[in-house]
């Protein structure tokens, strides 16, 4: 008779699988690019519907058909910068060493953090960027802009491309300016997704593992591991058990965006996306699901391993399910 063979069930990958202690994602590391501009954008999570397209991708069985294909509307409101961060280099990695305030910051940022009642005399020009490592941007969201029914922003670092003398020159002619998505993506391209996945709370080893439900006769239990790890031994396996699902931050690589666009009419329903309202603003449309509950905020970024052999062309979109 032969041997079954199954692989381990559940991830060893993410532990310890806690809660996430905001709503929304941080990026620790960002990919080297050579165009002077921010790396990543976010935008909130409406809803998914599902479009049809003349399919582009050169492997495809259907190549040159019209395919449907379901997809995620991201609404894209314009981000603001808060201010720019000089970090140095020390023995611990880079650490933040100064920042510099914007002078045009929207009163609803107060509720996010304490504003300082007076400017800075130092300017932007006195900074030196020689005694520093990276340069990078603090900005903003502006919910208020949306039909999401919140006013309080969501702050969070952007890495810029380029070099040191690139990233202040661009950091120093924006400072006041409003970010779109178009400045930074461009249709076809593919974009990393970081986001907060949907909280289960306290759920059982069957479903945060995987594993498989054991045999009627097992005592105490069949939807609990047969085993618990060796009683000796220096190091132990882990084991799959009862605990936390979801609520946690995962990335999710190479997602294709297949459209941006300013006209929200053309995906607008008459009642609104269900639980979120009208999109008002630029929105994104990416291929399948994506992490998150709705009225979250997902953080899109430059891929950091990009796939070759995706298209990077933008597929010529037909109809939009609405």
């Amino acid at each position: 008779m032969s041997k079954a063979h199954k692989p381990r069930s559940g991830s060893l990958q993410y532990w310890p699988r806690n809660r996430s202690k905001r709503a929304y994602a941080k990026v620790n590391s960002w990919p080297e690019a050579s165009d002077p501009k921010p790396l990543g954008f976010a935008g909130y999570k409406v809803g998914m519907t599902h479009i049809t397209f003349t399919d582009n991708r050169p492997n495809t069985m259907t190549k040159g058909e019209e395919v449907s294909m379901p997809v995620t509307v991201i609404e894209c409101p314009p981000l603001k910068i808060a201010s720019i961060i000089f970090y140095k280099k020390t023995d611990s990695g880079l650490k933040s060493s100064s920042a510099f305030l914007s002078p045009n910051i929207d009163k609803e940022l107060s509720k996010k953090i304490k504003l300082p009642k007076k400017n800075s005399k130092k300017k932007l020009e006195d900074y030196d960027i020689k005694e520093y490592e990276d340069i990078r941007i603090q900005v903003y969201t502006q919910p208020k802009l949306t039909s999401i029914g919140k006013k309080k922003p969501e702050l969070f670092e952007l890495g810029i491309g380029g070099k040191m003398e690139d990233k202040f020159n661009w950091a120093k002619e924006n400072i006041s300016k409003e970010i779109n998505i178009l400045d930074i993506f461009t249709e076809g391209q593919h974009v990393d997704i970081h986001s907060i996945t949907k909280g289960k709370g306290m759920v059982g080893p069957m479903k945060r593992m995987g594993i498989s439900r054991t045999s009627h006769k097992s005592e105490k239990g069949v939807r609990t591991p047969a085993n618990l790890g060796a009683w000796t031994g220096a190091r132990q396996w882990r084991v799959a058990k009862a605990g936390q699902l979801g609520k946690q931050q995962r990335k999710e690589l190479n997602k294709w965006l297949l459209k941006i666009d300013n006209k929200p009419e053309e995906i607008n329903m008459k009642s609104g996306f269900k639980r979120y309202g009208l999109v008002k603003n630029q929105y994104a449309l990416l291929k399948g699901s994506v992490g998150g509950s709705v009225k979250g905020l997902n953080i899109m970024t430059v891929p950091m391993r990009p796939n070759r052999r995706h298209p990077k062309e933008k597929p010529s979109i037909n109809h939009i399910s609405r």
